[in-house]
């Protein structure tokens, strides 16, 4: 029987280490999407010798960069002809106001933007696929989240919680969408809310900064094995296997914000963020 393969953004830490080493374990091989060579290279020893197996890979994609993005669809479809599982795990929380390579306010461009483009660009792969699922990771924090299209890049008034609400909202509006514009197909669309896991979101690399944080909250937090359980449930559970533009926490259907229902909504924002690609010259 012929092996699936997953690509798990993020997957050089925290849960999307936990995630790659859970699917490796179904017997999946594993593309492990990450942006820096060294630590995926790290992650990649630590995945192989934590699932026990060797069908684990490692491939560059910096979600912030449309250019690596689609140089890393690039080389995976000159690989793999097809793509059964794809988990949109990456993300980043910043602190003070950051922009992508892009010109993207970070947690709207990397958390949303980046995964839209990578999706995308994989749906043909997702297509081939005898039945394919998206596991889009969002947040509880959708909850005061709002899609501000007049201020898209907070450059008026910046919050990380406010940037970190609007992109886990936007998580969830664009699996809506897509789940709806993929119905005529066998690819399912779900998103999930890990719960509060300890992992080095947020934490600046280079300076350490926010790193007391996680000291003080550490006990408070669920490990990235934990939180990694709901994402695994909806890669490859037989439960879910007709489920599409759901919501899950801890591997039960959960209730989404009204604004996260809109339809309405997650229309505006597919549009937004088509144009925006088209800007730059990813046209669908």
């Amino acid at each position: 029987m012929k092996r699936k393969i997953a690509v798990v953004t993020g997957a050089n830490s925290g849960m999307g280490l936990s995630t790659t080493i859970g699917l490796a374990k179904e017997n999946i091989h594993v593309v492990m999407a990450c942006r820096n060579q060294q630590r995926g290279e790290e992650a990649l020893r630590l995945a192989k010798e934590k699932s026990g197996v060797s069908h684990i890979e490692l491939l560059l994609c910096d979600l912030e960069d449309f250019d690596s993005i689609s140089h890393f669809v690039e080389q995976f479809t000159n690989k793999w002809d097809v793509l059964d599982v794809l988990v949109n795990n990456a993300g980043v929380v910043s602190l003070k106001r950051k922009v992508t390579k892009e010109g993207y306010e970070a947690q709207l461009g990397v958390n949303h933007l980046g995964h839209f483009l990578l999706t995308l660009l994989l749906l043909d792969s997702l297509k081939a696929a005898q039945k394919a699922r998206i596991v889009n990771v969002s947040s509880g924090a959708h909850k005061w989240g709002r899609i501000h299209f007049e201020d898209m890049n907070l450059e008026a008034n910046y919050s990380v919680m406010k940037g970190y609400g609007q992109s886990k909202l936007a998580n969830i509006l664009f699996t809506k969408e897509l789940a709806k514009r993929l119905s005529h197909t066998d690819i399912t669309v779900n998103s999930l809310h890990p719960g509060a896991v300890s992992t080095n979101l947020g934490i600046n690399r280079s300076t350490g900064f926010g790193k007391s944080v996680y000291k003080v909250l550490n006990p408070f937090f669920q490990s990235p094995d934990k939180g990694a359980e709901t994402a695994l449930y909806l890669a490859k559970s037989a439960e879910v296997d007709d489920v599409t533009g759901g919501y899950f926490y801890k591997q039960k259907p959960a209730r989404v914000s009204k604004r996260a229902k809109d339809p309405y909504l997650a229309q505006l924002l597919w549009e937004w963020s088509e144009e925006e690609l088209s800007k730059k010259g990813y046209k669908k």
